[in-house]
């Protein structure tokens, strides 16, 4: 059984999707534009351009982006923007997405054409937050499709009762699968740790749903990933292990791996030994997930992220590793058949045992999917 433990289904990217306006969500859109790390250009001409100025120049604005006539592209499947005259754009979402929609229906039809049995849905305010929409993905396909519970993170501290409410009725209503958990999101109104305090009654909440929740952890209270923030991470596993302490019965996992750009520098991945820690606690997974976070600085078939894969095997083991994709985000850099081949196909010395872990058993096991 393949599980792809990482993979998105959304509405087109001007519709409200769950959000109360459709401005709304154009604001998460162009923030998260902002922010990434992929290449923007002016149309014209396709010259190298910067995105920078999509955002707020601090934290404090966060909600009150530039006016910059922010746009989406139905034609092109991407989004476009304005200023002084000149038009420009960029691909974090992968091209050829009509409308910027991707469909549990084309989400199935790329399973079906690279082999994959499972898939997980993530979410992101970027994406949406239509738990109906969800459930739907899901009902279309029940034997193919499990999905998380979109959380808003940055809500909780100031309205907990309303955000238990929402995240309840995604998990007994909806059906939903699971609790996406985003810890930058959490500091955008908040510098207090998302493991206490304030977040105690959203979390008591989440651990009496008996689902497991998948946290994609930043570096703390700073924007972004670089290179100066490793020590940022490692505080934020920090909090997790807290987390895992108060919580020792639900079950959890890490979304996309570590924040590999943090410590790749283009050839070599070096981690510190602190950053095992943590799976030290048998209820804690991490997802193997490389081409989308570093498929712009390495090429198939990703020789020098090997090591790395021996290393997560080595120190967290198989049983705790989960394959995913980040699909159809991952089409920036390679086919859906790549993401499965650059592990399957070549030595990197893992047994069957190891391999069938990975690329589904692990996932199986924590969403309790039946083989």
């Amino acid at each position: 059984m393949i599980v792809d433990s990482h993979a998105y289904c959304f509405q087109p990217g001007d519709s409200p999707a769950g959000f109360a306006r459709v401005e709304d969500r154009l604001m998460w859109i162009q923030s998260e534009q902002a922010a990434h790390h992929q290449p923007a250009w002016r149309v014209r001409d396709r010259a190298p351009a910067s995105s920078e100025g999509l955002g707020p120049q601090d934290r404090s604005a966060w909600s009150v982006l530039p006016d910059v006539d922010f746009r989406i592209d139905h034609e092109k499947g991407r989004v476009a923007w304005t200023i002084d005259g000149e038009e420009y754009t960029k691909q974090f979402y992968p091209p050829n997405l009509r409308n910027l929609e991707f469909t549990p229906h084309s989400l199935i039809a790329e399973m079906d054409y690279a082999g994959v049995d499972r898939a997980l849905l993530h979410t992101n305010p970027m994406l949406g937050r239509d738990c109906a929409f969800l459930a739907a993905c899901v009902q279309a396909y029940p034997d193919r499709l499990r999905s998380m519970a979109p959380v808003d993170e940055w809500r909780i501290v100031n309205e907990p009762d309303a955000v238990i409410e929402e995240i309840t009725t995604a998990i007994g209503t909806h059906k939903l699968h699971a609790v996406k958990f985003n810890t930058t999101l959490a500091y955008l109104e908040s510098t207090h740790p998302w493991d206490g305090g304030p977040y105690r009654p959203f979390w008591e909440a989440v651990a009496a749903l008996d689902v497991p929740v998948f946290f994609t952890l930043g570096a703390g209270p700073e924007l972004g990933y670089r290179p100066d923030q490793q020590q940022g991470y490692l505080n934020e596993l920090h909090v997790l292990m807290r987390w895992m302490d108060r919580y020792g019965e639900t079950v959890c996992s890490i979304t996309h791996g570590f924040p590999w750009r943090v410590f790749f520098d283009g050839a070599h991945m070096t981690l510190p030994d602190a950053i095992w820690t943590p799976f030290e606690n048998p209820n804690l997974s991490l997802e193997v997930c490389f081409p989308v976070r570093l498929g712009d600085l390495v090429d198939f078939p990703y020789k020098e992220i090997w090591p790395t894969l021996a290393e997560m095997v080595e120190h967290i083991g198989a049983d705790h590793l989960l394959w995913g994709t980040d699909m159809p985000f991952q089409n920036r850099f390679c086919t859906y058949r790549q993401s499965r081949d650059w592990i399957e196909k070549y030595d990197h010395g893992l047994s069957q045992n190891d391999l069938a872990m990975i690329m589904g058993g692990t996932a199986g096991r924590i969403l309790k999917i039946g083989d």
